[in-house]
């Protein structure tokens, strides 16, 4: 195997295992690709012609679970109960690329996301994305991302649910890195309470730089909200740090052994 080769897959685990997850996950490769262009385009079309975002977000989960369980990813839920149904923000701490699909499976059924923008350069996903109100933020462009979260927190308004990274980018080591301050300037704008979300087990089914992915548990906790009715952008700094110490407590709690909600 070149050197390159080594970088895109490193390996860790025994040759056996490693070849087996390799070989997963190219088949999940490839079939989720397929079934996005097969189904990507009927979705869309449905979804514009009955103006209903449900015929993009039903087969979104479906391609979802596919995918998860070609790679053997499993997943356990504690808190579930906590997450308002309509206009919130769920705000999580960020490991791994298995992050968004599983969390996008357990937080909500219709579940919005702030995504790079250069996922506008991919034809039929960025078709989904936008008919969907999934919103593109350039965060080489301080105006436009701020446009962006300002657009962002007008669909919380109208009782949509969002999900933001607060790290911004994953973690290499599985600390906590510094939060970004976007996504809490969105629920201030909206008014919207925003929900504590600690995952933890996806670092070791796609390290950061790795295209392998290998089948583990992961586990997602999640914490009662936190309100921001009445504050100002002014209190942005006090929000940050009230959800990241609820994310640390959860994280402290470690995985879960028994999904009771």
């Amino acid at each position: 195997m070149s050197d390159a080769a080594t970088e895109s897959f490193p390996t860790h685990g025994t040759p056996i295992l490693t070849s087996v997850a390799l070989v997963r996950s190219i088949v999940a490769y490839l079939v989720v690709a397929i079934y996005i262009i097969v189904a990507g385009p009927v979705a869309i079309l449905l979804a514009l012609a009955f103006r209903s975002s449900e015929f993009l977000f039903v087969p979104g989960r479906l391609g979802i679970r596919l995918a998860l369980a070609l790679v053997g990813i499993r997943f356990r839920v504690v808190g579930r109960d906590h997450a308002p149904a309509t206009g919130v923000i769920f705000c999580s701490n960020h490991q791994s690329n298995v992050d968004p699909p599983v969390l996008f499976l357990t937080l909500h059924r219709r579940l919005h996301m702030l995504y790079k923008i250069e996922v506008d350069r991919i034809p039929i996903l960025a078709q989904a994305v936008q008919t969907a109100h999934y919103v593109g933020i350039d965060r080489r462009n301080r105006q436009r991302a701020a446009e962006a979260i300002e657009r962002a927190a007008g669909f919380v308004r109208q009782g949509l649910a969002f999900l933001v990274f607060a790290e911004g980018t994953r973690s290499r080591t599985g600390e906590l890195l510094p939060f970004k301050k976007g996504g809490f300037i969105m629920a201030i704008l909206a008014q919207a309470p925003v929900v504590p979300v600690a995952i933890t087990g996806a670092r070791d089914a796609m390290r950061k730089g790795s295209a392998i992915i290998r089948p583990v548990t992961v586990s997602v906790r999640i914490a009662p909200p936190v309100e921001t009715r009445g504050m100002t952008i002014d209190d942005r700094d006090r929000l940050v740090s009230e959800v990241r110490a609820r994310i640390e407590a959860l994280l402290a709690e470690g995985p879960v052994q028994n999904s009771s909600t």
